[in-house]
C-alpha cells in the first residue's frame, strides 16, 4: 500500500479524502495558474492538476517514496473560465454572469508516483436561480466566494443559488470522489482505510 500525499491547500478536498476513509499528508505545491493562450479548459485543468502533483512529487524528495495528488477545478461560462475573484467588483461580475442559466464545473486530478502519472476530468453541470445584485454583494461580504473558482461555495452559503445539478455533486466542491477513489486503486492506494473488521 502506498503512501498518499496531497498537493492542495483546499480545506474541502482535505475534507472528501477523509470521508472516504484515506489517509494522506498536505505537501506545498504553488504552480502558476495563468490559463495558457487557446488553451481549453479541460486542457487547463488538466494541466494545473499534473502540474500541481509533480510539484508536489518534487518537493518531497526522492527518499520518501509514496504517491501525489494534486486536482484543479474550474467554473466555466460561454467557454470562458472562471477563476478564484481578484475583488468584489471580479466577483460580482462572476455571480452575475452565472445567474439564472447553466454553467460548466470541471474537476481535474492527477496523481503521480515519480514513475508514472494519470489523470482524469469530471465534468458537471450546475443551474443557478436568478440573483439580484444585492444578493450578489451581501454573498460577497461574508467572505465565502473570496477563494473559490467562479466566486460561489455549493457546500456553503451559495448552496441557495443552486436550482439543479447534473454530474458529481463532490466534483463541483473539489473532489470528484468515486473517480479518485478509482485512480488510487490502480496506485494501491485503497478507501475505507479506517474501517475496523467485526
Amino acid at each position: 500500500m502506498n503512501t498518499l500525499y496531497l498537493a492542495s491547500g483546499s480545506p474541502r478536498r482535505r475534507e472528501l479524502l477523509t470521508q472516504i476513509g484515506v489517509p494522506f499528508t498536505v505537501v506545498s505545491a504553488a504552480i502558476d495558474e495563468t490559463p495558457l493562450a487557446n488553451e481549453s479548459a479541460v486542457a487547463y485543468v488538466e494541466r494545473l492538476a499534473r502540474g500541481k502533483a509533480a510539484a508536489g512529487f518534487a518537493a518531497l524528495g526522492q527518499s520518501l517514496g509514496g504517491c501525489v495528488l494534486g486536482a484543479d477545478t474550474a467554473v466555466v461560462v460561454d467557454a470562458k473560465i472562471l477563476g478564484k475573484p481578484v475583488d468584489q467588483a471580479d466577483a460580482l461580475a462572476m455571480l452575475m454572469a452565472l445567474a439564472g442559466r447553466e454553467h460548466e464545473v470541471l474537476t481535474a486530478v492527477a496523481l503521480t508516483d515519480g514513475t508514472r502519472c494519470e489523470a482524469l476530468c469530471v465534468s458537471s453541470l450546475v443551474r443557478f436561480r436568478a440573483i439580484s445584485l444585492e444578493e450578489a454583494t451581501a454573498y460577497w461580504r461574508s467572505g465565502e466566494p473570496r477563494d473559490k473558482a467562479g466566486g460561489y461555495a455549493i457546500q456553503g452559503l451559495g448552496s441557495v443559488f443552486v436550482t439543479g445539478l447534473n454530474g458529481s455533486y463532490s466534483a463541483v466542491v473539489g473532489l470528484p470522489v468515486c473517480e479518485t477513489a478509482q485512480l488510487l486503486a490502480r496506485f494501491d492506494i485503497p478507501c475505507w482505510q479506517n474501517l475496523t473488521v467485526r
